[in-house]
């Protein structure tokens, strides 16, 4: 599928991967949809800076969790752009501790940031792909997704929750033309990770086998690869990008 002229859909892309996603589709020509839940300076600073850049691009902020919500984006989209070529479910958060001074509350936010916003965009860019026989859809998961990881027992959860729905999703819709695959980053170089110290950021790289944290580029070029047609034949996949540190 050639993307010049798709209309991609980045959720969470008011920052880190998700805005280096929705940069990268943009140099291959697509249209953009930007989205955030809350962070509208950013949202917006993000669409100038692609207009700035001569890339057209449209941004919409709501909350992907609500089913309703993500139905009136995707209702506006349609209607500007006809439907959605590509969807990159990228929003999520993440949240480190034990998972016993964790809080139901806590469940349910991660649960539905992590997973109910995919379900949902998901549920409401099929129809349209299926009646093109055409689309791609990327899911952003994890590394601790495939492995679990200490102190993130929910967002492991969530993640590796994401993956199953890859793999099911594409068996589902492959035979309408549809591929479902999804990215499993190792550390990347976000605000995610501002958080950690020196040392902590230390320890890290000496378990990557590059040595160094991964970029949001890197990612984001990955992301374009796998929508492109030299990945036509890829589907229901969960890729690590780690640099070799599993």
């Amino acid at each position: 599928m050639s993307l010049k002229g798709k209309t991609v859909l980045v959720t969470g892309s008011s920052r880190g991967i998700g805005k280096a996603i929705a940069f990268a589709f943009a140099k291959a020509g697509a249209n953009i949809v930007l989205n955030a839940a809350t962070s509208s300076d950013e949202l917006l600073r993000t669409q100038e800076e692609l207009n700035a850049l001569g890339y057209y691009s449209y941004s919409y902020l709501a909350d992907i969790s609500d089913y309703d919500l993500c139905k009136e984006m995707f209702q506006t989209i349609g209607n500007i752009y006809g439907g959605v070529d590509v969807l990159v479910n990228n929003a999520g958060i993440s949240h480190m501790g034990l998972f016993t001074d964790t809080t139901p509350e806590l469940w349910d936010k991660m649960i539905n940031v992590n997973i109910r916003s995919v379900l949902n965009c998901t549920h409401l860019a099929v129809p349209k792909m299926v009646s093109k026989k055409e689309g791609v859809i990327l899911n952003i998961s994890s590394i601790w997704g495939n492995r679990g990881a200490s102190c993130e027992a929910l967002y492991s959860a969530t993640k590796g929750a994401v993956n199953a729905f890859t793999k099911a999703m594409a068996k589902e819709l492959g035979p309408s033309g549809i591929r479902v695959n999804a990215i499993a980053p190792g550390v990347i170089d976000t605000k995610m990770n501002a958080w950690l110290s020196p040392e902590e950021k230390e320890i890290l790289t000496d378990d990557i086998s590059l040595m160094r944290f991964g970029t949001v580029e890197e990612v984001a070029n990955f992301a374009v690869f796998l929508a492109g047609d030299e990945a036509s034949f890829l589907n229901g996949q969960i890729i690590t990008l780690d640099g070799g540190m599993i």
